[in-house]
């Protein structure tokens, strides 16, 4: 028992901050296959989801309450502190995989609800801990992909409220939020994905440092079309929505071609990384930040087909779903395998002392 504890501990205290983007990923993949008619598979990813989310809600409690100093500083640090952001992408993906795959509308609305909550409760503050911090790294070493969850956590607020709103329409002040908050989401997309250009091209750039985090930089636009897509489908229902909607369909499908964009580049830099500097491919959490953004690609282009009528562009939705799902299945057995090997070496330390 004591070693149980000394292990939850353990966890608590060194937990990644980003480690919700397992909740955000495996949710992702599990709505693109429900989107695409895939049997089985998102109610077994709906499953496993659930348990990640508990067992780091525990784990972030524990460390809330027992390390508060190690949080605090990851909270401070330039290139942690966004991961907190995953902690509201991961309750609103959630809330929408209980939606369209559990159906469960109540448990959605709780969830947005609370992922509303801590939207508030992480924003602010984070930016403003950033502009206060009497020490600042330089721009090449101080920002990366990951910066952009704000951008996810804002949209999947977004993406959650139009699911919701397609069962009934929601007041007139939720409407304003939500197109309010889509426009923030794509404000701060702007900001950071200029300063993210420049980083990568006027600062040097070791194999090393293309964390898989950059794969945000695509998936940040993707979300943005999700939610901008579920804000067109809405718009015949939703009157705030009606004078915007020429603005909203360019807006969108700008913010896909951004994406698709994105692809080509991110995928020539794994391959500069893994294959021409033959980088070894290991599990690491942020590997978490390549499933997400093919998953939200797949999910966000299926949506854009009915929002603005490209049937032309089905195929590249269930090619997307696919790679998706391979990338979960990849990463989720390293995540176990290095679940085991950590156990393994931990038990031979103990055994040597």
């Amino acid at each position: 028992m004591k070693s149980l504890l000394a292990v939850v501990l353990g966890a608590a205290q060194d937990l990644f901050p980003g480690y919700f983007a397992l909740v955000m990923a495996t949710g992702i993949v599990a709505i693109a296959c429900h989107l695409e008619g895939i049997p089985a598979v998102p109610a077994a990813l709906a499953g496993i989801n659930w348990i990640a989310y508990a067992i780091l809600c525990l784990l972030t409690l524990i460390r809330i309450f027992c390390f508060p100093r190690e949080l605090l500083h990851d909270f401070s640090d330039h290139l942690h502190g966004p991961g907190f952001f995953t902690i509201v992408a991961a309750t609103s993906v959630l809330g929408a995989q209980a939606h369209a795959v559990e159906h469960a509308e109540s448990l959605a609305f709780v969830l947005w609800v609370l992922a509303v909550g801590l939207w508030c409760l992480i924003t602010y503050p984070f930016f403003i801990a950033m502009v206060v911090a009497e020490q600042k790294p330089p721009l090449g070493s101080g920002i990366n992909g990951g910066w952009l969850i704000a951008v996810v956590a804002t949209q999947s607020i977004v993406v959650l409220c139009g699911l919701l709103g397609a069962d009934a329409v929601p007041s007139f002040e939720i409407q304003f939020l939500c197109l309010i908050l889509f426009l923030v989401g794509g404000m701060l997309y702007l900001f950071i994905i200029i300063l993210i250009f420049y980083r990568l091209h006027f600062f040097p750039f070791s194999p090393r440092q293309f964390d898989p985090l950059y794969w945000i930089d695509m998936g940040g636009a993707a979300i943005s079309v999700l939610a901008g897509s579920l804000l067109l489908l809405r718009a015949n229902a939703w009157p705030i929505l009606g004078a915007y909607i020429p603005f909203l369909k360019g807006i969108t499908l700008f913010f896909w071609a951004a994406a698709t964009w994105w692809i080509p580049f991110l995928v020539a830099l794994m391959v500069w990384r893994y294959v021409v500097r033959k980088d070894k491919l290991r599990y690491e959490p942020p590997l978490w930040g390549i499933v997400f953004p093919l998953g939200m690609y797949a999910a966000a282009t299926f949506e854009l087909i009915r929002a603005e009528r490209l049937a032309f562009l089905g195929a590249l939705s269930r090619i997307f779903m696919f790679a998706a799902l391979a990338a979960w299945v990849f990463t989720f057995f390293g995540f176990l395998w290095h679940l085991i090997t950590a156990g393994f070496c931990k038990k031979q330390r103990v055994s040597q002392t």
